[in-house]
């Protein structure tokens, strides 16, 4: 099964320069527990409520003074929309990471692949089984 099969489209953005209290409404606002932060078409970066909690909150930042790309991590991870669920479920584990941007064979973003989603859609069970085994979550 390909990653195109299991993915979510449409997939809510942040640009980077976006507020941190933004960001958290657009994560409330879609339930989502991270974005991808784009500047014109271009996936440049992560942001995920562990970002904001770390960088922002516990240092006691005001959310509506830090941007995006202030706290965002710009090294991003990311599976083609072609690529094999299984494979794509290992990649995740062995970085260690619970969601993917999916992107085309432009690197255009696409969508977001979660270990969830493999897992309840394509039966791979490698990056949730091995974030869990090791007690991380």
């Amino acid at each position: 099964m390909k990653i195109q099969d299991v993915m979510t489209r449409n997939v809510r953005t942040v640009r980077s320069s976006f507020t941190i209290k933004d960001a958290a409404r657009a994560m409330q606002a879609e339930g989502v527990g991270a974005l991808p932060v784009t500047d014109d078409e271009n996936l440049i970066g992560m942001l995920t409520d562990r970002d904001i909690v770390t960088r922002v909150v516990a240092e006691g930042e005001n959310p509506e003074q830090v941007f995006v790309s202030d706290v965002m991590s710009p090294r991003v991870l990311y599976c083609f929309v072609d690529e094999d669920c299984d494979e794509v479920a290992q990649n995740m584990a062995d970085e260690r990471v619970l969601r993917m941007p999916v992107v085309d064979r432009n690197k255009r973003l696409v969508g977001i692949v979660s270990a969830g989603d493999l897992q309840s859609k394509a039966g791979a069970t490698d990056a949730n089984d091995e974030l869990h085994r090791d007690g991380d979550l």
